[in-house]
């Protein structure tokens, strides 16, 4: 009995329906109803058909009315719901954007040669040499800058490193460029301030101790009022006539004085303001402006081009001064964004430093005298003792050097006429340039200890010369060829410390200072574009 009231059950859900949705015409048959909480399980035996096309006709039917009742609304994301479509909008379907702008900006090095680099209008002089770094392949050490030159108006000027390149060319003459250089001086006052400013020439408005972090927090704080005093040779405007006057820089400017050397309001003027001006340093002031030292700078409104007339030109009676006023007006000027500038990449190289092992950097406080002769290695604290090692090392060094040419050298020269010309390819051996020029080139790439190149000498052909920056002043030693046991060998101390090459004599120095005032630490580069 129940398994025939449920075949009559499942027949009745399979009698077809018409398209109104009521049962064809026809005995219907009765089926029991159920209770929902004993509904049984309903049994399909294997040779009884099952047709739910009418239930699926019934549900097909019922989505097409609704959905035709609905208003017809246009997709507007169709790439969207494509089943081979990714999710994601392509390249191409949204509109293009307002482009980055470029210019091209022609930039030269020391040798004459040039390179046009495309830059964005955002890019700072940091981010520029930083990209000729790159493509130069030359060493990053932090030590670049781009110079604003002016040859026409005999001035030049190392851009700060967040200066915007396209702003500061917009304000350039046809005639200027920009040339690609070391500055090691850049911002060597960070490091040792007291070298910068003598103290006869600052005062404070407040008390100050003296310190080396004191004077650089005045420089820095806006709410200080730092002074560097002092005489200046000023040229009068539009005039060719040089004065001594007293001069005073503050924030507010540059003044002098009309009544000696007296500071009262009533007897200051004005001569400029650094708001929106630069400092440049005068490349031959005494040709062009007739000056009356080899030591001037001047203060150049942005906005001039070509007009001599209206720049400020002063005269130092020494570079240490020059180098103070130039100094402490940027310092004035800038403020905080100079020692950001500055420790933007030392934070850049402790943040690497754990990726990378750091390039070994040859300093004064980094370099000692070793003594390997026992077991374990000891650090020379003589100075006496030190320099009877520094002599050792050097005979050391050319009694290693003969047992290699007693043996044979690899190299298809003669030893005594590689020695003679290996030293040529090396960045700090310049070749035969001048007196003159040796130091324009220490001049230009910054006055720091240690800062060093070789020439060849003018008075002796078969003589070199070593230029060296200590303290701010360019010395000058010469390199004497002497001969022992037939070979040639090469002094700076009149034969008792002798080398085999002169890239053997600068590897010495760098690790000893011997007779010389200072280690050797920079050497003067210039570098093909």
């Amino acid at each position: 009995m129940d398994a025939s009231l449920e075949s009559l059950c499942a027949a009745s859900e399979t009698v077809p329906l018409l398209h109104n949705g009521q049962h064809s015409r026809g005995p219907v048959p009765r089926a029991r109803v159920l209770q929902p909480q004993a509904a049984p399980r309903q049994r399909v035996q294997r040779s009884q058909p099952v047709s739910i096309l009418a239930v699926r006709r019934l549900q097909e039917e019922d989505l097409h009315l609704r959905t035709s009742s609905l208003p017809a609304i246009p997709n507007p994301f169709p790439e969207l719901c494509g089943p081979g479509s990714p999710p994601a909008l392509t390249p191409g379907s949204l509109p293009p954007g307002p482009a980055a702008a470029k210019q091209d900006v022609k930039v030269f090095s020391e040798d004459g040669t040039s390179k046009v680099v495309e830059i964005l209008a955002d890019m700072t002089a940091r981010d520029l040499c930083q990209l000729l770094v790159y493509r130069s392949h030359c060493v990053d050490d932090n030590s670049w800058a781009l110079v604003e030159h002016h040859p026409h108006l005999g001035l030049e000027r190392c851009l700060e490193d967040h200066e915007l390149v396209v702003q500061v060319e917009s304000t350039m003459a046809s005639e200027s460029k920009f040339l690609f250089r070391k500055n090691y001086a850049k911002y060597e006052f960070f490091k040792n301030p007291m070298n910068f400013f003598p103290e006869q020439m600052v005062t404070w408005c407040q008390q100050s101790n003296g310190s080396h972090t004191q004077l650089l927090q005045n420089f820095l704080n806006s709410s200080s009022c730092p002074e560097i005093q002092g005489f200046l040779h000023v040229k009068e405007l539009g005039r060719k006539s040089w004065k001594k006057l007293y001069v005073c820089l503050r924030r507010s400017g540059l003044y002098c004085s009309t009544k000696g050397a007296s500071k009262e309001p009533r007897h200051l003027q004005l001569l400029a303001d650094l708001e929106d001006s630069s400092i440049f340093s005068l490349i031959a002031g005494r040709k062009q402006y007739s000056a009356p030292t080899d030591y001037g700078f001047c203060i150049k409104p942005n906005r001039v081009r070509n007009e001599a007339k209206e720049l400020r030109l002063l005269c130092a009676e020494d570079e240490q001064s020059r180098t103070c006023w130039m100094t402490a007006c940027r310092l004035l000027k800038y403020g905080m964004l100079l020692y950001q500038n500055y420790r933007i990449p030392q934070q850049r190289k402790a943040m690497l430093s754990h990726f990378s092992t750091p390039v070994r950097s040859v300093s004064e406080n980094s370099l000692v005298a070793m003594d390997f002769s026992g077991q374990t290695g000891r650090v020379i604290e003589n100075p006496a003792e030190a320099q009877s090692a520094a002599l050792e090392e050097g005979h050391a060094w050319r009694k290693r050097s003969t047992r290699m040419n007693i043996l044979g050298s690899q190299s298809p020269l003669h030893p005594s006429a590689l020695s003679t010309v290996i030293h040529r390819t090396q960045h700090w051996f310049h070749g035969r340039i001048s007196r003159e020029e040796s130091h324009r080139i220490i001049k230009q790439q910054g006055l720091v200890d240690g800062l060093f190149l070789l020439r060849d000498s003018q008075s002796n052909p078969k003589a070199f010369v070593l230029t060296l920056c200590h303290h701010q002043k360019i010395k000058n030693f010469q390199i004497l060829p002497c001969e022992d046991d037939g070979q040639t060998f090469f002094s700076l101390d009149d034969g008792n410390t002798k080398f085999s090459d002169l890239i053997q004599l600068v590897d010495f120095y760098q690790l000893n200072k011997g007779v010389l005032p200072c280690r050797l630490k920079h050497h003067c580069i210039r570098v093909a574009l």
